[in-house]
């Protein structure tokens, strides 16, 4: 079997972190992408980029044949504006319209690929408010822990017997060039940084390395099975991560919206990204002795922002 990696979801924040983790690494990837002409900088030797509707097989399903692994992270960003029924509507279909398409294509092949690392998130745990939430959790309640269950699901028609099945479960990525910390950091720019709510809510937070780094770990890890949360060990809470963050940037960090007015606001996007408490943890990746690049928030944050 070669060493030919299919990625839908190639283009986007994570997506471009684990194609250059795993290029370097000597993997071929083929990067599924609905217009891969705005990526031309990324391509390289070992890289080709197919034009993918986000819905089906075809046009690419006859090159992953030999394929070592299927990574999934295809899926409408849930932070990219408000929630309303139309956005929840896309947020919902992309996921299962992509994992149905690997599905699809694992189905057609002749040579099934040896791994399929399907993305989730940690709103799959809903609110857990103080518990600590280990990959043995069950499903909380909402609309993320709803669209995380369904997300998973697209690809339930995969015969576990044949592949081994991975479900990554992703907490909040903090990374260069783009993701939610480019949002965070500016209102402390313009000197309005603060926390939500009460303060206390758990954020589970990851650096976009360790993302990648722990991705081409589990694919190159037989032992892996099941779901893996990939989370800092050392979660923060958010009164924490944004002092921690207003000292980074040099910044005070004085304002508090309170819950119901952030609620007025946002709605329910409010309440289950920013007001939700989740104190999720590793257990996987550290039985496993995954090396973390950053476990200490301040440390994550300087690297990415100095």
């Amino acid at each position: 079997m070669t060493k030919k990696i299919i990625i839908s979801g190639a283009t986007g924040f994570i997506g471009q972190a684990v194609i250059h983790s795993l290029l370097e690494a000597g993997y071929e990837v083929i990067g599924l992408s609905r217009n891969p002409q705005r990526y031309k900088t990324m391509l390289q030797e070992r890289l080709k980029f197919i034009t993918w509707d986000g819905k089906s097989s075809d046009g690419w399903w006859k090159l992953a044949e030999g394929s070592l692994a299927f990574i999934n992270l295809a899926g409408e960003n849930i932070g990219s504006g408000l929630w309303t029924r139309k956005k929840k509507e896309r947020m919902i279909e992309s996921r299962i319209d992509a994992g149905r398409a690997m599905t699809e294509a694992f189905m057609r092949l002749r040579e099934k690929p040896k791994t399929i690392l399907q993305a989730s998130a940690i709103g799959y745990y809903g609110d857990g408010n103080n518990e600590e939430l280990s990959e043995l959790s069950g499903q909380g309640q909402g609309f993320l822990a709803d669209l995380t269950q369904q997300w998973e699901n697209s690809i339930s028609a995969i015969d576990r017997d044949v592949v081994r099945v991975l479900f990554l479960r992703i907490g909040l990525v903090l990374g260069r060039n783009g993701g939610v910390l480019s949002k965070m950091s500016l209102p402390f720019r313009l000197y309005m940084g603060g926390h939500f709510g009460n303060g206390q809510q758990w954020m589970s937070w990851i650096h976009l390395q360790d993302v990648s780094g722990a991705i081409k770990f589990a694919l190159e890890t037989d032992t892996f099975e099941g779901t893996i949360n990939l989370t800092s060990p050392v979660p923060s809470r958010a009164r924490d991560f944004f002092k921690i963050l207003g000292n980074v940037l040099q910044r005070p960090s004085w304002l508090h919206i309170p819950e119901n007015v952030l609620q007025l606001l946002l709605g329910e996007m409010a309440r289950e990204a920013l007001l939700i408490s989740q104190k999720v943890v590793p257990n996987q990746l550290q039985a496993k002795a995954y090396q973390f690049k950053f476990t200490e928030l301040e440390e994550a944050l300087r690297d990415i922002l100095s």
